[in-house]
């Protein structure tokens, strides 16, 4: 019995060992190889576009410079500086927030109650003394229960 296990162990520690081992000829050839497929592809390398779409490129980019208009530059010392809210005005004055409002529903309680159960349940058939594992059950399914829904269990809806 102890030698299969200590086979099994041994093993693959002898496997993982031999594969792991240093061999410097097989770094010189790839390093070769590399160095050759480096001077191979800069010695053909070619033009990506033709000589028509650079000249369309090119005519594009310059009509693109004419069409865009020259940035204004203002001062700032003789114009005060304007403050807005963050929503739209209304014809009467008010404000009007342009971003709808959200509310976060968090589920602690109840999934506080259905953790407690489920570990009522699980600690009281699983262990020897059915009371202790159950009130243990209860308590650390609750409390289980209680930090996922107040930081996984979460729904964002929009307020009224």
């Amino acid at each position: 019995m102890r030698s299969t296990i200590k086979t099994l162990i041994l093993a693959p520690a002898v496997v993982l060992a031999v594969a792991c081992g240093k061999d410097s000829s097989a770094d010189s050839a790839l390093n070769n190889d590399l160095s050759l497929a480096a001077q191979a592809n800069s010695a053909a390398r070619l033009d990506s576009i033709s000589a028509v779409e650079r000249t369309n490129a090119a005519a594009a980019s310059a009509a693109r410079s004419a069409a865009a208009p020259a940035p204004v530059r203002r001062s700032t010392a003789s114009a005060p500086a304007r403050r807005t809210s963050s929503g739209t005005r209304t014809s009467s004055g008010t404000a009007v927030a342009s971003e709808p409002r959200t509310v976060t529903q968090k589920n602690t309680k109840r999934d506080a109650a259905i953790g407690a159960a489920a570990g009522a349940i699980i600690g009281a058939t699983t262990s020897r003394d059915k009371v202790k594992g159950g009130i243990i059950g209860g308590v650390a399914g609750g409390i289980l229960g209680g930090v996922i829904g107040n930081n996984v269990d979460i729904q964002k809806k929009p307020a009224p």
